[in-house]
């Protein structure tokens, strides 16, 4: 497996603080905003956002989990079980804007489902995406609002996002087979 850094520590650093400034910038003077993380490491990236965004501004937004597995288009094909995740909401989403906060987006498929499972707790007054990573290659209309880098892949590569909460370093990766020759 060939293995190409996409973004060290010190870029994921940047990024993410880059980010929180644009979500500052966009809802200064909005509807109330709330994070939500999919699980798993869109929960981490979450963490990190409300703990930037607090410093900004000085005040805590709410944060929630969203384990989506129950609403993955593709459960049924999965070859093990799937986990099943606790999602943890802390407030009436209604007349909230809901900031959905993933690692990569590929398909869109993810997303989908996290909206599926979004809607269990209410109806949002509006929902927006941020990820890390995009890597085009959608198969359903989905886009993000905040993109941390946009990169270019072909289908069969993997973009692997480890982040130190979870993977004890952060580096995110873009991993390609190496070819028989």
């Amino acid at each position: 497996m060939l293995s190409h850094t996409l973004l060290d520590e010190q870029a994921i650093k940047l990024a993410l603080e880059r980010l929180a400034s644009e979500v500052i910038e966009r809802h200064a003077h909005n509807t109330p905003l709330m994070l939500v993380g999919i699980e798993r490491r869109g929960v981490d990236l979450a963490h990190r956002l409300r703990t930037i965004i607090s410093a900004k501004q000085g005040k805590s937004l709410p944060l929630g989990t969203l384990d989506i597995n129950l609403y993955r288009d593709d459960w049924t094909s999965i070859i093990d079980r799937p986990h099943i995740g606790v999602s943890s909401i802390p407030v009436d989403i209604t007349n909230y804007t809901v900031l959905l906060i993933d690692d990569v987006l590929f398909s869109g498929r993810t997303v989908r489902a996290a909206l599926d499972a979004l809607l269990a707790y209410g109806r949002p007054k509006s929902v927006e995406l941020l990820v890390l990573i995009d890597r085009g290659h959608r198969e359903l209309p989905i886009q993000a609002d905040y993109v941390g880098k946009k990169v270019t892949t072909r289908p069969e590569e993997q973009v692997s996002v480890l982040l130190m909460e979870r993977d004890g370093k952060d580096l995110v990766c873009l991993e390609t087979k190496e070819s028989a020759s």
